[in-house]
């Protein structure tokens, strides 16, 4: 009797130990400089959670009873690991580099514009639609050389429609607006528009540029073997000099087998910066800074956004001053799902962003949102917080 009560409460004490949710970290770095990997996506199967590293590598997230959990990113061998193996709440992991060589340039019969057409076209195809995306988003806005505004919200995206035009309602969980609101804040400082950025994502409208008819005289298109991923081929796109205005260096990669786009990447670089003059009438907007990304999964025969980042830094010139507009976007679905969710139609939100919504606060979400503040971005998190 006192041995079977004495398995009954060991057993009882295994079960809830496994069964605690317990916060966890990682922290990616290369095998060998021991550098921080950004960008890397890390899944817990378990939960079906995406998560993205930051700058400093980090992923935080709750662990749920054993589960495996699968890293990858496009310059890394990718491994799956249990979760039992992370026995401390910080745990450091080194990935080893695809790096094999030098770029293979790809020659081709169709010039590399028309097998990014077919790319673009077929992925836009291939995306899993309809489908719910459960997205963190996070916003960090600066008004003359100063952090003023910050954002972020988790949020519910119903996409049901992309015959011509992708549609989607929102349904916001909860949201967080902190910062001097009533200090200067114009349309300027709002943000990304919510009701249209799945429609850019799901439609590839950065890429549009390279799409139009005289894309070939303002651009330089080369096609290579992804050194750092030989599963992959990619598109770099650079601005000749006969690019009018401001032109984006391009990078696309993607899977020359399945013909789906992996991974998107644009920047203005300095020299294309150089070359464009800047604007004096009011009104006007002289950008100085631009960066976007995009991430893109095939699991299965699911094929869906995970995350992108987005940065535009511009001065805006007024009448009597000039405003130096700075704006920092993070987005990454931490739940996919082909199950639609049932809503009424007020729930749906339809302001462009969350500036406009009263603050919904039902946990601290943000710690185990799929994107951890870097030490940097916590720190002017809590500054501007400080000053309201």
């Amino acid at each position: 009797m006192l041995k079977n009560l004495l398995f009954l409460l060991l057993f009882m004490y295994t079960y809830n130990v496994s069964s605690q949710s317990i916060e966890k970290t990682i922290v990616l770095k290369d095998e060998e400089s021991s550098l921080p990997i950004e960008d890397a996506t890390v899944f817990v199967l378990k939960t079906k959670q995406n998560l993205i590293s930051n700058s400093e590598g980090q992923v935080s997230f709750v662990l749920k009873g054993n589960t495996n959990i699968e890293i990858s990113h496009t310059s890394y061998i990718g491994i799956t690991l249990r979760s039992n193996a992370l026995k401390e709440k910080v745990t450091v992991i080194y990935l080893k580099s695809n790096v094999t060589g030098l770029d293979e340039i790809i020659l081709t019969k169709r010039h590399p514009q028309k097998i990014l057409q077919s790319l673009v076209e077929n992925s836009k195809k291939r995306l899993s639609v309809p489908a719910r995306l459960k997205v963190y988003s996070r916003e960090f806005f600066k008004l003359n050389g100063n952090y003023s505004y910050y954002n972020d919200g988790l949020m519910n995206f119903q996409i049901f429609d992309k015959t011509r035009k992708v549609n989607s309602n929102i349904l916001v969980e909860q949201n967080r607006s902190i910062g001097l609101l009533d200090v200067d804040i114009t349309s300027d400082l709002l943000g990304y528009n919510l009701n249209d950025i799945m429609e850019n994502y799901y439609n590839f409208k950065y890429l549009n540029p390279l799409l139009k008819s005289d894309a070939k005289k303002e651009y330089d298109f080369i096609i290579k073997v992804y050194s750092k991923n030989k599963e992959y081929n990619v598109i770099n796109a650079i601005p000749t000099e006969k690019a009018k205005e401001l032109a984006d260096d391009f990078s696309i990669i993607y899977d020359p087998e399945e013909k789906i786009i992996i991974e998107v990447s644009s920047v203005i670089s300095p020299s294309v910066l150089s070359r464009v003059e800047d604007k004096k009438a009011a009104g006007s907007k002289n950008i100085y800074k631009s960066l976007f990304k995009t991430i893109y999964k095939k699991e299965f025969e699911n094929y869906y956004l995970v995350s992108s980042k987005e940065e535009i830094g511009f001065e805006k010139i007024e009448k009597d001053r000039t405003k130096n507009i700075e704006v920092r976007n993070y987005f990454i679905t931490t739940n996919f799902s082909n199950q639609n969710y049932s809503f009424k139609e007020n729930e749906v939100f339809k302001d462009k962003t969350l500036y406009n919504k009263k603050n919904v606060i039902l946990s601290d979400y943000w710690n185990v949102s799929g994107i951890t503040a870097t030490h940097e971005e916590q720190q002017i998190i809590d500054a501007i917080n400080g000053r309201e």
